[in-house]
């Protein structure tokens, strides 16, 4: 093989590695194939977050005419599950059954919930809004029904992203887990991608049928990717019985054990403002750009593909500064100064006349948010104990899901307040009034990024200092190691 040949199977082999930040994580026992197969589903619970918080609340609050406060209700609704993340990991890290499966069986479970909740979802928001025929029954069912949807939806999503991801982390060793998780959640927003750039070209010309079919239709693509992703992926262990095994601890006693050390509270804070202050403003910025900016449910739904684009980029680049040796605090603060000026692009927007700093906005707000996630979720990981990893994902998620939760469910009752409370005057910089409770959460939204990014200063600080002190001690047993009389490469002796 000549200079040339070699020189350019060189550059193929570091491709990968070089443009795609996970194609390291493969290893002979688990191909990237297959690695990638796993992560489906998170493909199908990013197609859940597009359809709940990017196209159902723009299609109940505009088209159905559905007060936000009681959307905002609605879509936090699975959030109830959310503080049994925690639970559920520790759960699927002790499970046994006679099959030999830990993770498997909960994932099963979790996506057949999704399934019946889809199922009769889109029928019970048109109840709920009294469209058509629907308009018949009586408003209690279209409450009771709509909630018992999302409530399935949510507790099905819940339960395959903890187990789905502890089973990622259990099929590659440990110095991979980070990436591992940076490699899901990079799926996670391709899904949301593809999903609101499908589901924008089906709603084009809305009609409450098409609803149905794009909300079923969703059900029945859930049961194939999950399925897909859990083909002969966990290793069967013996049944409960065939091996002597010592007992598990209790939750108590494994939650204790997450807990030890310190600034666990600082952390878990750290997580719970930036995630508010990310997730705040996810019902409201389709809405707002059909409400005030005047876009159609095509376009607004298109935000959410620019949203996780931007999320997509934000974890790659956080992956990619984590894998080199990054710390994590500071990746999760560098996430939240980026939010401050994404949210004030997305407020003046309307003021200017400028769409365009709308989709900046929407970008930077994905962009900031993946790292603030991905920076948190690290610094979680760091934290795990060995063979807790379902626990430690399950406390990041229940912290996570939990403040989004009600973050979303503030959101709209602040809209819905500051809006009856100004009435029909003018809102800021001449705009509409229907501007007032929108722009009203955004600045709230500014103001929780500034106090994240306060409380996580002592945890970077101290990472730099513990930084600086590993340089040092590298830098006196280089010099230890240098003969006296030496000069150093490249300089003169002295």
């Amino acid at each position: 093989m000549n200079r040339l040949s070699r020189k350019v199977m060189s550059s193929w082999e570091s491709f990968g590695p070089r443009f795609m930040p996970f194609a390291d994580v493969a290893t002979p026992d688990l191909p990237l194939g297959r690695l990638f197969r796993l992560s489906l589903f998170q493909v199908s619970v990013g197609m859940v977050l597009v359809l709940l918080l990017g196209t159902l609340n723009r299609v109940m609050i505009v088209e159905l005419g559905v007060a936000a406060s009681l959307v905002a209700v609605m879509i936090a609704l699975p959030v109830v599950f959310a503080p049994f993340r925690a639970l559920i990991g520790y759960k699927s890290d002790t499970h046994r059954c006679q099959l030999g499966w830990r993770r498997v069986p909960f994932i099963y479970k979790g996506t057949l919930w999704q399934f019946g909740g889809f199922a009769i979802m889109p029928f019970a928001l048109l109840v709920l809004a009294g469209k058509g025929q629907a308009s018949e029954y009586p408003a209690i069912i279209g409450h009771a029904s709509a909630a018992l949807a999302f409530l399935l939806v949510g507790a099905g999503m819940h339960t395959v992203q903890t187990a789905g991801l502890a089973l990622a982390t259990d099929l590659t060793p440990p110095e991979s887990h980070p990436k591992v998780v940076g490699l899901m959640y990079v799926m996670l927003l391709l899904g949301m991608i593809v999903s609101a750039l499908v589901f924008g070209l089906l709603l084009v010309n809305f009609t409450p049928g098409r609803l149905v079919q794009v909300v079923q239709g969703a059900a029945v693509v859930t049961i194939v990717l999950n399925g897909l992703a859990l083909w002969k992926q966990e290793t069967r262990r013996p049944p409960r019985g065939a091996v002597q095994a010592a007992p598990d601890p209790t939750f108590a006693e494994a939650w204790a054990r997450f807990c030890e050390g310190d600034r666990i509270t600082r952390h878990l804070v750290i997580i719970g403002i930036g995630t508010a202050a990310f997730t705040m403003a996810d019902i409201l910025l389709e809405p707002f750009g059909g409400e005030v900016l005047g876009m159609s449910v095509s376009a607004t739904t298109k935000l959410t593909a620019l949203f996780a684009a931007g999320g997509l980029l934000g974890f790659g680049y956080a992956s990619r500064a984590l894998g080199q040796g990054g710390d994590a605090y500071r990746t999760a603060r560098s996430g939240a100064v980026i939010g401050v000026p994404a949210f004030l692009l997305v407020m003046l927007a309307p003021a200017l006349d400028l769409p365009l700093l709308f989709l900046a906005g929407n970008f930077l707000i994905g962009f900031g948010g993946a790292l603030f996630a991905h920076g948190t979720l690290t610094a979680t990981m760091n934290r795990a104990p060995e063979d807790q990893a379902g626990l430690a994902l399950g406390a990041w998620g229940s912290v996570q899901a939990t403040v989004a939760g009600v973050a979303m469910v503030a959101s709209g009752a602040i809209r819905d307040l500051v809006d009856l409370m100004a009435g029909a005057t003018d809102g800021i910089w001449g705009l509409p009034g229907a501007a007032n409770g929108y722009i009203t959460v955004y600045a709230l939204e500014i103001v929780l990024l500034l106090i994240a990014i306060a409380v996580a200063m002592p945890l970077v600080n101290r990472a730099s200092s513990a930084t600086d002190e590993r340089r040092d001690a590298a830098g006196l047993a280089m010099t230890e190691r240098v003969p006296a009389g030496s000069a150093p490469r490249g300089g003169q002796a002295s």
